[in-house]
């Protein structure tokens, strides 16, 4: 396995970091990450070390006000930032990798931003092969509603304001180890700002109003006992989804962070499952 790490640049010509892992033999697809909140793109271990030997390369960068990149944590001017954010990366990494089968997979937030991208960038869209949103945060989230109301009304007068979002660190995970080794990483956060609490709410709503016209392959895996994002609003999303390729995967006491859960094996077993039959039905296509 081939590790790279670097810069792009982001919108108003940020400097994101990101980094991404090769295989030793050729490519066979590209799995591009995007985290969740106080989250970064180093958080993805299992993923990678389970794909990366099947010939995926895979790309994650640091949202901006996350990681290591750049801005205050927590915080957007506006939603778009983070569109043009991701869809910079999309074709940093296409100009890299060239033609390759291209899959999106968000994590929590991270699948709000790849939900948002479906929407708003279809000439990009038209590349990918397919999106997987692990545990989106569509519906009821894990921070109290007056947090999320002062966030509203303080958004128009102090945006940059912030404050602890107050979500328990012990829902992320079963796995002790996994635990442990959040609490010590200094690049996650437990930060959100006004600004960024408003931006959510819009899109989350837009994108609930628009659910119709995702036109492309989506998987969603939530974790059943998520207190982070509610597997019932993920279900009642995914069941609003009229385009025919979309599958739902629920995982009964699984939390949060379902890539790092005790069960992850099961869940990435499912996931390479999921990809494998988009790029057999890609082959077949072509």
């Amino acid at each position: 396995m081939h590790h790279h790490e670097g810069t792009f640049l982001g919108a108003g010509g940020l400097k994101l970091y990101y980094q991404s892992w090769h295989p030793q033999e050729q490519t066979r697809a590209v799995l591009v990450i995007v985290h969740g909140l106080g989250g970064h793109s180093g958080l993805y271990g299992n993923i990678v070390n389970h794909l990366v030997p099947k010939n995926y390369a895979v790309y994650s960068f640091d949202l901006r006000g996350h990681g290591r990149s750049p801005g205050k944590r927590g915080y957007i001017n506006k939603w778009d930032e983070f569109r043009q954010d991701l869809q910079a990366f999309f074709q940093f990494i296409t100009t890299q990798q060239g033609e390759h089968p291209y899959f999106l997979l968000g994590h929590s937030l991270g699948g709000v931003i790849v939900l948002d991208f479906l929407l708003n960038c279809p000439q990009v869209g038209k590349k990918l092969q397919g999106a997987i949103a692990l545990a989106p945060s569509v519906g009821k989230v894990g921070i109290s509603p007056f947090k999320l109301f002062l966030g509203k009304v303080l958004s128009g007068i102090w945006p940059s304001f912030s404050l602890n979002t107050g979500m328990d660190a012990n829902t992320a995970s079963r796995d002790e180890k996994v635990l442990a080794a959040y609490a010590q990483d200094p690049l996650r956060h437990t930060r959100g700002t006004a600004r960024l609490a408003t931006e959510f709410l819009t899109i989350v709503a837009e994108i609930q109003s628009r659910v119709e016209n995702i036109c492309i392959p989506l998987l969603i895996m939530q974790g059943g006992a998520d207190k982070v994002t509610s597997p019932e609003s993920s279900l009642a999303f995914f069941h609003k989804v009229t385009f025919p390729d979309k599958t739902f995967r629920e995982y009964p006491g699984t939390y949060h962070e379902i890539q790092n859960d005790i069960n992850y094996p099961e869940i990435l077993a499912d996931m390479e499952e999921w990809l494998e039959h988009h790029l057999i039905t890609k082959a077949q296509a072509t």
